[in-house]
């Protein structure tokens, strides 16, 4: 059986905190960290003039689009996101590209022994959409969830509707297991998602960012240690 602690020496949370990449895909170089406080104005900014590219995917939430998505709303969010982070329950990374901030990889629900589960959700700047950096991002945010993190199972929920999300988990071998009815308020009503997960013994050789890499779609980059 796979363990939650692979060389497991202190009570902080395996795998956390992270760096990942850097990845080179058509867009660019392809990189995550933890998100941090200064990271508000950029996040503001984006997800402001993004408003009608993500708020159909995104959930149901108090206060218009503007207001939750204002600069002075952010040190809240960071703050419960790094202190998910610490607790072990979820990996808030930050998406950059060339080492601009463009969106964010969510790992949540992080449930332990027995399970070794969780989620995966992502976004990403509608201007560099299309050009691989979510797909490379979410590879990378899976290989280090089955190996750090030391987890068996990754979900990931997506309304029908969404094509550019079913794309990236297509691209990345996702399977699809089922329907689940009425399952998230999002945009204003109770909307269907489909499911779609991996298990660690179905990754070959290399993980997703190898399969992307092996596709022509990404290729590794190798940084010189400072």
């Amino acid at each position: 059986m796979a363990h939650a602690y692979p060389g497991r020496t202190s009570a902080r949370h395996p795998g956390w905190p992270a760096r990942l990449g850097p990845l080179r895909v058509r867009a660019g170089v392809v990189a995550l960290r933890p998100v941090r406080l200064r990271d508000g104005g950029a996040w503001s900014a984006v997800r402001i003039r993004d408003e009608q590219y993500l708020a159909p995917w995104e959930p149901t939430m108090p206060g218009s689009w503007a207001e939750r998505h204002s600069p002075g709303e952010w040190p809240a969010r960071w703050l419960q996101l790094r202190a998910a982070g610490r607790r072990g329950v979820a990996l808030p990374f930050a998406v950059t590209l060339d080492d601009r901030f463009v969106g964010h990889v969510m790992v949540g629900n992080v449930v332990r022994e027995p399970l070794l589960s969780a989620y995966v959700g992502y976004w990403v700047d509608s201007t560099v959409a299309g050009g691989g950096v979510i797909t490379g991002a979410v590879a990378l945010v899976v290989d280090h969830c089955f190996n750090r993190v030391g987890l068996h199972r990754v979900e990931a929920t997506v309304r029908p509707e969404n094509a550019a999300s079913l794309r990236v988990l297509e691209k990345l071998g996702f399977r699809e297991e089922g329907l689940f009815r009425r399952y998230l308020d999002v945009d204003g009503a109770w909307r269907d998602h489909a499911c779609f997960a991996l298990t660690a013994d179905e990754i070959r050789p290399g993980g997703l960012t190898g399969r992307l890499v092996a596709a022509g779609r990404a290729e590794r980059v190798h940084t010189t240690p400072a």
